[in-house]
């Protein structure tokens, strides 16, 4: 039994548990395949899932394309969430310009066959792009025109949250999960105030908190878990939630023990359901069968507070002093 949360002041009701898309149609580093997609999105319907969230980059653009195609086919309300910037090449603040943002928002309206998005996102950019009023100023006006309905910012760090907030945004897409407890310190309060939406990405640490990985566990060389380790293609911070592999390894098996559980990737996306700032999660998902794990999420009970603390130990024993302040 899915349940709903409202998206910030966009007003949108949404499931506490959405798709995230970066992996849709296949396994990360892997082809893209139309019809494991369909079938991906599919389920996520079939669960009471009614939020997508894509970007204009994943899968050179299959995965707006794709999303666009199978929306045709339904009558239910369902959102997508779109991002815009990483396609920038070199990708540099000045590439933040009027013209460079209207091209990508017209490019994601026609790969999704939509006249109006109903939210894009700037896509982690750097953090002198939160400073350029220009920018914004250019979203306000999409905004009036009647291409964009919201708009908001993914950051991978806590400062470019804080200062987005000085803009009309509706959401905020931020990492946060038991292995990334500043944002719920620094942010969430921040952010429920001004009513925008807080929509949690990477919530497992890319497969850490499932707890099934191993210090013998291998990845293909395509996989970001094999080769974006330490930041050489794009913020560290996104691999693992920037935990060290071997650390994350044992913290995880750690939670697995102290809060007495065998599913732990459950567990680690209802902590997440704890706060109420947040909005929606969005695990990704490269199979309808791990959809519907991930969807049960919502309908567990509550934490109590003896295991909220549990997570707050493991993460001040084994993580904080390799994340925190990084992020």
């Amino acid at each position: 039994m899915m349940n709903y949360r409202i998206l910030g002041k966009t007003g949108f009701k949404v499931s506490e548990v959405s798709l995230g898309t970066w992996q849709l149609g296949s396994k990360w580093g892997d082809p893209f395949n139309k019809e494991v997609a369909f079938k991906t999105l599919e389920a996520a319907c079939e669960q009471g899932i009614n939020l997508f969230d894509t970007a204009d980059i994943y899968q050179d653009g299959l995965s707006e394309k794709t999303i666009g195609e199978f929306l045709k086919g339904r009558s239910e309300r369902i959102y997508v969430v779109t991002k815009c910037g990483r396609g920038l090449n070199p990708h540099i603040a000045e590439g933040y310009n009027a013209e460079n943002i209207r091209r990508f928002v017209f490019n994601s309206l026609k790969n999704m066959q939509r006249d109006c998005l109903d939210m894009v996102l700037l896509h982690c950019p750097p953090s002198e792009v939160y400073s350029k009023q220009e920018v914004f100023d250019t979203l306000d006006a999409l905004k009036r025109e009647g291409h964009i309905l919201n708009y908001g910012v993914s950051v991978e760090r806590i400062d470019e949250a804080l200062q987005a907030l000085k803009y009309d945004i509706s959401a905020i897409e931020v990492i946060f999960n038991m292995f990334r407890l500043r944002p719920a310190d620094e942010l969430f309060d921040k952010a429920k105030a001004q009513n925008v939406g807080i929509i949690v990405r990477v919530p497992l640490a890319s497969g850490l908190l499932t707890g099934k990985f191993t210090l013998e566990t291998t990845f293909g060389k395509n996989d970001h878990r094999s080769y974006n380790r330490n930041g050489e293609a794009f913020d560290k911070g996104e691999t693992f939630s920037g935990v060290d592999y071997a650390t994350g390894v044992k913290a995880a098996q750690v939670l697995k023990e102290r809060l007495k559980t065998d599913n732990l990737a459950l567990s680690a996306l209802r902590y997440i359901l704890m706060y109420d700032a947040v909005s929606t999660v969005i695990p990704g998902a490269s199979s309808p069968e791990q959809i519907a794990a991930n969807a049960a999420a919502s309908a567990l009970p509550a934490f109590t507070d003896e295991e909220m603390k549990v997570v707050r130990e493991v993460y001040d024993e084994y993580i904080k002093d390799q994340v925190d302040k990084l992020w």
